[in-house]
């Protein structure tokens, strides 16, 4: 993995349930790139009250979108820091086409690009088993999370950690699961052809087991990397 050592800029397409804050967290500990998922980003900027995060908690707190201009101008200051300086991994933004084409000006202006795109490809049908069986503590300082058919408590509707019960999010129920799969379908899809377009994507079998997947996602990052070397 020596490859992936030097300055790497990915992206992580894939729907909902496929994975991807999983496999971004384990490539961020195993490579130290930057893991910027852009929850965890609004949340920040806004708590640190960057100029981005203030225009940002005004429309959050109006229980409004972000719009993408606002959205951009946090990206734009926290890939131009010196912790990105060395690669980052973004998680959960573009979701669209248009925030696709801002994100690539935004890189242009920072004389940066992305080196691969990883989409995560899974089965509609496997993500909404994935999604619809998920089960969370309701202990908020456990927040320890099971799976009914893939990692079921000991007891049902238990935590095994501190015994609270378990729910079921409000999102993971099956009739929003199905909202959040069209929405992706229809607004984050398209990316696909966009990025492969420029020769930047890279697809990942996403239905096995969770180190298997992330074992693959390192052999595609180096040789990728290798080919971007060659060329």
């Amino acid at each position: 993995m020596e490859a992936l050592n030097n300055i790497m800029r990915i992206l992580f397409l894939g729907a909902p349930g496929s994975g991807k804050g999983t496999q971004c967290k384990k490539l961020a500990d195993k490579t130290g790139l930057l893991h910027l998922s852009s929850g965890d980003m609004l949340r920040e900027a806004t708590a640190k009250g960057t100029e981005a995060g203030q225009l940002a908690k005004g429309f959050m707190d109006k229980g409004q979108l972000v719009p993408d201009d606002v959205l951009i101008k946090m990206f734009e200051e926290k890939l131009s820091s010196p912790e990105c300086a060395k690669g980052f991994i973004l998680d959960g933004f573009p979701r669209n086409l248009a925030q696709a084409k801002s994100l690539d000006a935004l890189l242009e202006k920072l004389r940066s690009q992305l080196n691969a795109v990883i989409n995560l490809q899974i089965d509609d049908h496997l993500l909404t088993e994935r999604i619809t069986g998920r089960r969370v503590c309701s202990n908020k300082t456990c927040n320890a999370v099971y799976h009914m058919t893939f990692a079921p408590p000991a007891q049902e509707g238990r935590c095994d950690l501190c015994g609270s019960a378990l729910y079921q999010r409000s999102d993971d129920k099956e009739e929003l699961v199905k909202e959040r799969l069209s929405a992706y379908h229809s607004q984050t899809e398209p990316l696909i052809d966009f990025y492969d377009a420029k020769l930047l994507l890279r697809t990942v079998d996403a239905q096995g087991k969770a180190e298997v997947i992330f074992a693959d996602i390192l052999k595609t990052l180096d040789s990728q990397k290798k080919t971007s070397n060659r060329n």
